[in-house]
């Protein structure tokens, strides 16, 4: 490891905030990864005249359990319960018996039901535990945002590379089409879109990639505008070397610098995005598990503010962990900073 990144990571970690912020952060969505673990109706593993069974990983029929439907076992069922049970069988369940679409059939309340024992959370207006949604949803979110961040961020270093390292023409064309693209009312063609195709992860992540990349592309075309006439630039082209390499091996580690700084913000803005089409329903499909989807139940039933409440303070932590991720980050590339200054007195 070369002293400078040393010196880079010493600056994170001195900033208390970022780097508590950071492992907060990593445990909460590393724990959201294995969801199906956390909350799920169906057992983690199950055993039933002599035979040792993983319903979480595998179809498991009810004619195998002893019933009469060649079908998926319903696990909330009690007639299936009784199956499990009558023939002295166990099962180990996860800690919130509901996964994110299952409903609560046998709620001793209407739906929305207030938090309780049976539900940590409360319920949301179709009889779901809110609890397991926010999980399932927190992982969709926070994967969503990872993907877009990084698929926009690859386009925009490259738009920007591009431009900075060619200049003349490429630059001024290439600006002219990135201000006329930006220009776009990304909300309108979502519209318009959505009443043609019907909307899928996939689809909306394709989607706000061709509007998010446009971010990186200042910050790198200005990197690459300053440093193609550098020295060591113009002694690379001189041996003949390629262009490409020279990108690549020589300019690109510079402007990596602000595109690693802005990192964390995009993907805040990216989870912000998402939320925000999810609560006006031009997002993900309905019935997906989601911050902006949990938002929406909110504003829809203010009887019930455990779910307005549930999902403002999900998207309030998780935002401000991001921000003070990045604030770590921009600190620790920033050569004026040292560790005393961010360790304070």
């Amino acid at each position: 490891m070369t002293p400078l990144a040393k010196r880079r990571i010493a600056n994170f970690k001195a900033n208390r905030r970022g780097y508590y912020a950071l492992w907060v952060f990593l445990a909460l969505f590393g724990t959201s990864l294995f969801a199906e673990l956390l909350a799920n109706d169906k057992p983690i593993v199950l055993y039933l005249n002599e035979t040792l069974y993983w319903p979480v990983f595998e179809l498991v029929t009810e004619t195998e359990l002893g019933g009469e439907l060649p079908i998926e076992a319903d696990y909330t069922d009690p007639f299936v319960q009784a199956l499990i049970t009558d023939d002295d069988g166990w099962a180990v369940y996860p800690p919130i018996r509901y996964s994110h679409d299952t409903i609560d059939l046998y709620i001793e309340s209407a739906a929305p039901a207030a938090p309780s024992a049976q539900h940590w959370l409360g319920t949301d207006d179709g009889a779901k535990d809110t609890l397991a949604r926010l999980i399932y949803g927190f992982r969709l979110s926070v994967s969503f945002g990872l993907f877009l961040t990084l698929f926009s961020s690859v386009i925009g270093v490259t738009v920007g590379a591009l431009q900075g390292y060619f200049g003349g023409l490429v630059d001024l064309i290439g600006q002219r089409i990135v201000e006329i693209w930006a220009g776009l009312p990304i909300l309108l063609v979502l519209i318009i879109l959505a009443s043609i195709i019907e909307p899928s992860v996939y689809w909306l992540l394709g989607i706000l990639t061709m509007f998010s990349w446009m971010s990186l592309v200042g910050v790198v075309r200005a990197e690459f505008l300053r440093a193609r006439n550098f020295d060591y630039v113009r002694a690379a082209r001189s041996l003949g070397v390629s262009d490409g390499i020279i990108i690549v091996r020589h300019v690109l580690p510079n402007a990596m610098v602000a595109t690693l700084t802005f990192m964390p913000f995009i993907l805040s803005g990216a989870v912000t995005t998402l939320t925000a089409l999810d609560f006006l329903g031009f997002g993900l499909p309905a019935g997906s598990p989601s911050l902006g989807e949990l938002m929406a139940q909110g504003k829809a039933n203010l009887h019930a503010p455990w779910l307005g409440l549930t999902g403002f303070f999900t998207l309030a932590v998780m935002l401000c962990l991001l921000i003070f991720v990045g604030e770590a980050v921009r600190d620790a590339f920033d050569p004026r900073r040292s560790t005393q200054d961010l360790a304070g007195p």
